[in-house]
């Protein structure tokens, strides 16, 4: 079987082992990867662009090549100086497919990302952000991060990430058909309420966050989104001139222990798969609640999505 082009970007920066690592596996199993990151890291910048700056582009043939274990399948790496979001843009709208035209994605992976991207923290992820980017174009999409900073071995992770990649392919074709929104919010879906799930996430208008824990019990469980409270979140200091300067990052996490959740999942062990809309709820394209409750129902033998199967 042939195997799905991939798209590759985060927000840790184009030399992070998570990504890096992630597609020298991909590349290893025939994959043809694009990878296209910021050129430093980007943590927290949500869904922020790079409106009024050039931002510098470049090949990194040499990285590339160091990673390369699959010689017969393509490989190439490009940085830009931007954000995620624009890495995506760039990708999908902005010519690249002039300079890597033997790569065309069927499927945006994001990341695999250092640390949780839990509960509200999916507002402010780049990793998150870049892959909802990518799924507003109509390109299906998914999320990862190893949930700690305890340790930087993605070995776990990325045979969570193969795993998984390896069901959605079954689900894709090798031309995503509504990569550029061709028809706008015209694209119909189907009745049946799994097919709905699936052909959302086909179209763009779902996507997948994923979650691995520091230490991986090798199970997957499909999941809602936890309550996560940062308290102290920010630290204000001042020196002998009277200058006040402010610190953002929380001296306290308070995770809630709800059931089928992504905070719970991950402190038991498990991998965690949430199913994230696209779209604002009152957007023409916004998916119902309805549809998301359908699309946390999980297949009881592995924990994947259920629709992954219908």
């Amino acid at each position: 079987m042939d195997r799905l082009p991939l798209l590759l970007t985060n927000d840790d920066g184009v030399n992070s082992p998570g990504i890096l690592k992630l597609a020298s596996a991909l590349n290893e199993l025939g994959h043809p990867i694009l990878v296209i990151a910021p050129l430093n890291e980007q943590s927290a910048s949500g869904m922020k662009l790079t409106l009024r700056d050039g931002m510098q582009f470049q090949e990194h043939k040499e990285l590339a090549k160091s990673i390369t274990i699959n010689k017969d399948s393509n490989l190439r790496i490009f940085s830009l100086d931007g954000t995620p979001c624009d890495c995506v843009i760039v990708a999908l709208d902005g010519g690249l497919n002039k300079i890597a035209p033997e790569i065309s994605p069927s499927l945006c992976i994001s990341g695999i990302n250092r640390g949780p991207n839990l509960s509200v923290d999916i507002f402010h992820s780049g990793t998150v952000s870049a892959a909802r980017e990518a799924s507003l174009y109509g390109l299906p999409s998914i999320s990862v991060s190893l949930a700690t900073y305890s340790h930087q071995n993605y070995s776990e992770s990325i045979a969570c990430t193969l795993q998984i990649v390896n069901e959605v392919s079954q689900l894709l074709p090798i031309k995503p058909p509504n990569l550029l929104r061709p028809e706008g919010s015209k694209m119909e879906i189907q009745k049946n309420h799994l097919t709905n799930v699936q052909n959302s996430f086909l179209l763009g208008d779902i996507f997948l966050n994923i979650n691995v824990p520091e230490v991986w019990n090798g199970n997957l469980q499909t999941v809602k989104l936890g309550a996560r409270w940062y308290q102290n979140a920010s630290d204000m200091m001042s020196n002998d001139s009277d200058e006040v300067t402010f610190h953002v990052g929380a001296a306290t996490i308070i995770e809630e222990e709800i059931e089928n959740t992504d905070c719970l999942s991950i402190k038991n062990g498990f991998a965690s798969i949430t199913p994230l809309a696209s779209w604002p709820q009152l957007h023409p394209l916004g998916v119902t609640n309805e549809l998301l409750e359908n699309a946390i129902e999980s297949n009881p033998e592995t924990g994947l999505p259920s629709w992954f199967y219908s």
